[in-house]
């Protein structure tokens, strides 16, 4: 892994001065450079997708490239048509569980051999969402699960892959569309997937309303889940909130109060 991390490290820093000059904003670049590159050092990059993917949720920049940012901006990638990126600098745009806010616990409804078979992370709390009804707890909504890991192409941006969507009726009979973002482990939240499910939903489901969230594992059974909408400037976090996964016998009729009096 971290002879990967040098190599993807090395590949996106040549790519990145290939094309960077003081004052740049945007730099595109071609899907079949980074093979290119790869090649020009010797080297061979297997799976191209997992070295995009680790610059927008699992690593920084290298240094290099993080130096030539101005003060609360910062350099992402972003799809820019099929096998295009380009290199964007945008604001700094940080999505990190709270450790002040409260926590709320449900009572465990996964069964026992999804848990027990789970192959991932996300897998797990793709399930775990699913299974506790946390997508219609946090959203007030009812919730059906649509689809999972829908891969599609959408008009000027490319290929994307949201992780499950699911379709949602409020009491007036409104309709929302929710893509949802799975991240377990040590992978972070991008504005790169958000953005892309904003406009997937406007594509493929015009007459819906856009709800897009993203959930994270904080531990086994602790789950942060976060809304977001488009502000006037930027992405912005519109909700964010807690569930902590218990058995029955651990929820008390004191925590039950506390939740009874608490504001919404």
């Amino acid at each position: 892994m971290t002879e990967n991390a040098n190599l993807y490290s090395k590949i996106i820093e040549l790519i990145f001065f290939k094309y960077y000059q003081e004052g740049s904003t945007e730099i595109q670049f071609a899907r079949s450079e980074i093979s290119q590159t790869a090649a020009m050092l010797g080297k061979e990059v297997k799976n191209i997708g997992d070295l995009i993917y680790t610059f927008r949720y699992r690593k920084d920049l290298p240094e290099r490239i993080v130096n030539t940012t101005p003060q609360g901006l910062e350099w992402i990638i972003r799809p820019a048509g099929i096998a295009i990126y380009k290199f964007v600098l945008t604001t700094k745009f940080i999505v990190a569980p709270s450790p002040l806010l409260a926590e709320t616990k449900i009572p465990d409804a996964t069964p026992g051999i999804i848990n027990q078979y789970a192959l991932s992370d996300e897998q797990a709390l793709l399930a775990k969402l699913r299974y506790n009804r946390l997508v219609d707890l946090f959203l007030s909504l009812t919730c059906y699960s649509l689809q999972n890991h829908l891969r599609t192409t959408v008009r000027n941006v490319g290929q994307i892959e949201t992780d499950e969507i699911y379709i949602g009726l409020d009491k007036r009979g409104a309709h929302y569309v929710i893509p949802v973002q799975a991240k377990g482990g040590k992978d972070r939240i991008g504005r790169i997937q958000i953005e892309q499910d904003i406009a997937m939903c406007a594509a493929k489901f015009p007459h819906l309303i856009c709800l897009p969230l993203a959930a994270q594992f904080m531990d086994n059974n602790l789950i942060a889940l976060f809304a977001f909408e488009e502000g006037e400037k930027d992405l912005v976090i519109a909700t964010e909130r807690h569930y902590r996964l218990v058995r029955p016998q651990e929820l008390t009729v004191e925590e039950l109060t506390i939740y009874r009096e608490r504001r919404a």
